[in-house]
């Protein structure tokens, strides 16, 4: 059986448990009332979350790009073939896509980036009351797109673990 390579297990799994953790965080800290302290702290928290899975997708993407993966099971046929790769090319793309629309919708909110409170991230654009409304659905409804797709993507994994027994699952698994 083909597999990934450790590297790829590894970034995988870190990958998704951080993702999993800023989307239990974003949705913990909307639901607090007002401006608290553990609001605040919550939010910086999601932040800094955000920008690790940003640095983490970047290396991934060289890793892969660098790395072949392993192909599909010759068992599977062309439209799970072609699904399966237009999934993770979907992934990919919000892995990147829901960190930086929360940049951007921070810094239309007017509030710097401090990652881990040590350094600031560079200010790209100056606050705008205007397009903050926007920007924060955009990275809400690619939340909810993140979460959808990151379900389809287990639930696939699953069919293919407990009904195709086809070993797709264990080729990711360290």
């Amino acid at each position: 059986m083909h597999r990934y390579t450790t590297t790829a297990i590894i970034l995988h799994w870190l990958t998704a448990l951080l993702i999993i953790s800023a989307f239990i965080m974003g949705l913990v800290m909307v639901d607090i009332p007002g401006l608290t302290p553990t609001k605040l702290k919550y939010f910086s928290w999601h932040k800094w979350l955000g920008v690790t899975v940003l640095a983490i997708a970047a290396i991934r993407l060289l890793w892969r790009k660098a790395n072949v993966p392993p192909p599909h099971p010759a068992s599977m046929v062309a439209w799970q073939k072609k699904a399966a790769d237009a999934m993770h090319v979907l992934l990919y793309i919000l892995i990147f896509a829901v960190p930086v629309s929360g940049y951007f919708y921070t810094l239309a909110a007017g509030v710097p980036v401090v990652y881990l409170g040590l350094f600031q991230l560079p200010v790209i654009m100056a606050p705008n009351p205007e397009l903050k409304p926007l920007l924060k659905d955009i990275h809400y409804v690619l939340n909810m797109t993140m979460a959808a797709a990151v379900a389809a993507h287990v639930l696939a994994a699953l069919k293919h673990q407990f009904i195709d027994k086809d070993g797709v699952l264990k080729r990711m698994l360290p």
